[in-house]
């Protein structure tokens, strides 16, 4: 009996070893390639609000995203900067981030600031720190008190014209006339559609000439 005991107490001790082992290869491979300003992109819903702005701002189809964030690497450690719902513009760690992610079963792609441009990226971290703790503009509608995603990562890199804002459309490209979802959206709120104003979206900033995919996470 204490021979079975003893292999038993072996076996968990062994098994507990092969789990920490694996999920420090696994964290270890995650992190691998990642750089400072690395731009992570994470994937567009098919309905409610993600999909109603992956409906009016698609670009590509290879590309549909409803969200970004900018990679911070201090030492060993990686941080998202970024601006969500639930908690304004915040500073995370990567860990965190991606689990949130899945747990919304969305996926993140890499994309990276092409080598000429990558200089601009010490100025565009400073920034984005300087902008976390601002509440989340629900509104979509440009102001300096709150900040959406890509309006947190735009202006990070604002000085440098990284990306640009561009007419923000509501208009469903199948029916031509403004998103259903949009047009009660702006309503609840007794605002007006704010069609034509200038902003700017994940897809469009995934557009961009000076930035490159890499991979998926």
């Amino acid at each position: 009996m204490k021979s079975i005991l003893k292999n038993n107490f072996f076996l968990k001790i062994f098994s507990t070893a092969c789990i920490l082992i694996l999920f420090s290869g696994c964290k270890s491979f995650i992190t691998a390639d990642l750089k400072n300003g690395d731009l992570l992109f994470v994937t567009a819903k098919e309905t409610g609000l993600s999909g109603a702005i992956n409906n009016v701002t698609q670009k590509q189809k290879n590309a549909s995203f409803d969200h970004i964030g900018i990679l911070e690497k201090q030492g060993k450690s990686f941080f998202v900067l970024h601006a969500a719902p639930k908690g304004g513009s915040q500073k995370q760690s990567l860990q965190e981030f991606l689990k949130d992610q899945a747990k919304d079963g969305q996926k993140v792609v890499l994309y990276r600031i092409k080598p000429e441009f990558q200089n601009t990226i010490p100025k565009a971290i400073e920034k984005a720190n300087a902008m976390i703790g601002k509440p989340y503009n629900f509104n979509y509608i440009l102001d300096e008190n709150s900040y959406y995603c890509s309006d947190f990562i735009e202006r990070s890199f604002r000085d440098d014209r990284i990306f640009k804002l561009e007419p923000m459309t509501f208009i469903d490209p199948k029916t031509g006339k403004t998103n259903t979802f949009w047009e009660e959206f702006y309503q609840k709120k007794n605002l007006k559609v704010p069609e034509g104003e200038l902003g700017c979206n994940p897809n469009g900033l995934a557009a961009s000439e000076k930035i490159e995919r890499v991979k998926e996470l």
